[in-house]
């Protein structure tokens, strides 16, 4: 029952857009740059299901498209992505819960409902720079924080 579950304080689920706006120079890079300094100082597991490289590569290619990046800086951008310091976790059961939640929360596909069932399950916080997904989900999962908003920590 959610209106019980409290969040884990030792993890945070993070999605790519997120990671994008922390490496991309964006008006939310900063805060989501001090964010990161201070999970890491508290030793916060930092985690994702395995997607998120995936949509990570397709934004940055999505900035190439638009004449925004060059070929030669998304793959900068992707690279440092890449050594990031998160854990890609998934478990059996992660695809059926996404479709669940997509389908409950009437979401226009299931990828961020990869994030935020990873999140559910692992009892963590879960961070984005999506206004839309924020909004969506709000109602049904409290525990979303969207970057750049007043008082998020």
């Amino acid at each position: 029952m959610l209106s019980s579950w409290k969040p884990s304080a030792s993890t945070v689920c993070l999605d790519a857009s997120f990671v994008v706006r922390m490496l991309v120079d964006s008006k939310e890079g900063p805060v989501a740059d001090r964010l990161w300094v201070k999970w890491q100082k508290e030793g916060r597991r930092l985690v994702a299901p395995p997607l998120m490289f995936f949509e990570i590569s397709n934004a940055v290619y999505r900035y190439v498209r638009a004449d925004l990046f060059s070929l030669e800086r998304a793959l900068q951008v992707l690279e440092t992505a890449l050594r990031l310091d998160i854990d890609l976790v998934t478990y059996p059961e992660l695809h059926q819960e996404a479709l669940r939640l997509a389908h409950e929360w009437r979401l226009p596909a299931t990828y961020d409902a990869h994030y935020l069932a990873l999140a559910r399950r692992l009892q963590a916080p879960f961070w984005t720079a999506d206004r839309r997904l924020a909004r969506l989900v709000r109602p049904h999962f409290p525990h979303v924080h969207l970057l750049g908003e007043e008082g998020a920590s």
